[in-house]
């Protein structure tokens, strides 16, 4: 028997569609395709990836094996993470999302170009401190 958490909330996205969404957006943006590149390449419109992407509309498996192909990866790719329970979710979810903007893919790309570990480790460290302070 499923339990309320395994169904989802009825007062919003089931939480596999947004997961699958939040992953749409992140591959989408990793690989530089803008909303409205993707949705030519599948035959859609750009508002109906903005809907997968939020977790509005369900993504058929036929419609994300042709996202899958278009932003070449494995299907599989979509739901990486889902093992998970609700609090690592939750925190999944804001980390992808910061991902995602503009802030998370300037930091992504800058990050790996400092090449002492250490300066990486302190920097870790001081966004540690200053997130724990807030």
């Amino acid at each position: 028997m499923l339990g309320a958490a395994d169904r989802g909330r009825g007062d919003g996205p089931h939480p596999v569609d947004r997961h699958v969404g939040l992953r749409i957006r992140m591959r989408r943006k990793e690989m530089g395709v803008s909303q409205e590149r993707l949705a030519e390449s599948l035959g859609i419109t750009f508002q109906q990836v903005q809907k997968y992407e939020r977790g509005a509309n369900r993504v058929s498996a036929s419609k994300l094996w042709e996202i899958a192909a278009a932003l070449k990866t494995p299907v599989a790719y979509f739901y990486d993470g889902l093992g998970d329970r609700a609090a690592a979710a939750a925190q999944r979810d804001a980390a992808q999302e910061f991902m995602c903007s503009s802030d998370g893919i300037e930091l992504m790309a800058a990050f790996p170009r400092i090449a002492e570990p250490a300066i990486r480790r302190k920097i870790v460290e001081l966004v540690r401190v200053v997130a724990d302070e807030i």
